[in-house]
């Protein structure tokens, strides 16, 4: 069964017609992502500070926000989680995570720097994770002046977030970078091929569509082959030996449910330490939603117990 607070917002967003993702251009759906946060998101919890900069990556400036959890100070040494936003790595910003972000902070009492990557279709694959990547080492390199633990820096993120920590995660340790704590991953995008039977199964009718997913593909990725590349395919990874410990979070009605699973059951093969948990009653991108749907406050407890548990390792 559906969650009842799930189904009432799928049938409030359908008695007041918004349109699908996919029905509408890339810029007219980042604006209707950032616009429809103050209807399901509840309301930003005060952290000590949140502030904003721009650092040098690859192909640019890249512009990350800095938060450090209510009753810190500039002084203290904090672990740190770096986050991507979700939003098929077309829509989402700073903003519509800033909330997620807040909370996280205050939650597990560390620092989070939230990565605002370059999106497609102006930048394709792998701009996305270049830009993570770059971001990471910064946070990585600068920590003594950030006041960061150097040792207690994790990944995470959600949906195409959660892909670009899955991609950042494997590409530091194909460089031989140094290990984050943590690989924090909600409901994450780890097979750029869509095969799966929860992609059939969900990919109509709980918010996110199997046709939305094709038109982000087809944005960031058009070129199908570069799909088999592991940092389009995280999933398809030569190897996932020796990758950072995994949290990974799913939800039953998502059509990402089953490759989310994969994902885990592949680190747990190769004999990564990975939790999973199943939100089996909800939808993709519940976790941002905690105005409307209770368990919402719940999973972003579980991420923030799970990083808890990472730091004091």
């Amino acid at each position: 069964m559906l969650d009842p607070q799930a189904r009432a917002l799928l049938d409030l967003m359908a008695e007041k017609g918004i349109p699908p993702t996919h029905t509408v251009p890339p810029l007219e759906a980042r604006a209707a992502y950032v616009a429809r946060r103050f209807f399901t998101q509840p309301d930003a919890p005060d952290v000590a500070h949140a502030i904003d900069n721009e650092i040098s990556g690859p192909h640019g400036s890249i512009k990350v926000r800095s938060y450090r959890p209510a009753g810190s100070n500039l002084t203290q040494v904090l672990p740190c989680l770096v986050y991507y936003h979700g939003g098929g790595h077309v829509i989402g910003d700073l903003d519509t995570h800033d909330v997620m972000c807040r909370q996280l902070s205050n939650l597990a009492n560390c620092a989070v720097v939230s990565v605002d990557y370059r999106m497609a279709p102006e930048y394709q694959l792998p701009a996305a994770s270049d830009d993570c990547v770059a971001a990471t080492e910064w946070v990585h390199a600068n920590a003594k002046e950030l006041k960061i633990d150097p040792n207690r820096i994790a990944v995470g993120g959600d949906s195409a977030g959660g892909h670009l920590a899955a991609v950042v995660a494997l590409s530091l340790k194909k460089s031989g970078g140094f290990k984050p704590i943590l690989q924090l991953l909600i409901y994450p995008v780890t097979d750029a091929y869509g095969s799966t039977q929860s992609m059939i199964t969900n990919g109509q009718g709980y918010m996110l569509t199997a046709d939305t997913m094709k038109y982000f593909f087809d944005l960031y990725m058009p070129d199908k082959e570069s799909r088999k590349d592991w940092r389009a395919s995280p999933l398809r990874a030569e190897s996932h030996e020796d990758l950072p410990p995994a949290f990974v979070l799913t939800a039953g009605y998502d059509p990402l449910r089953d490759e989310g699973r994969a994902y885990a059951d592949k680190l747990s093969a190769a004999g990564v330490p990975t939790q999973y948990v199943c939100f089996e009653r909800q939808i993709h991108g519940f976790i941002l939603m905690g105005r409307v749907l209770r368990e919402a406050d719940t999973g972003v407890k579980l991420c923030a117990q799970a990083l808890i548990d990472s730091f004091n390792v």
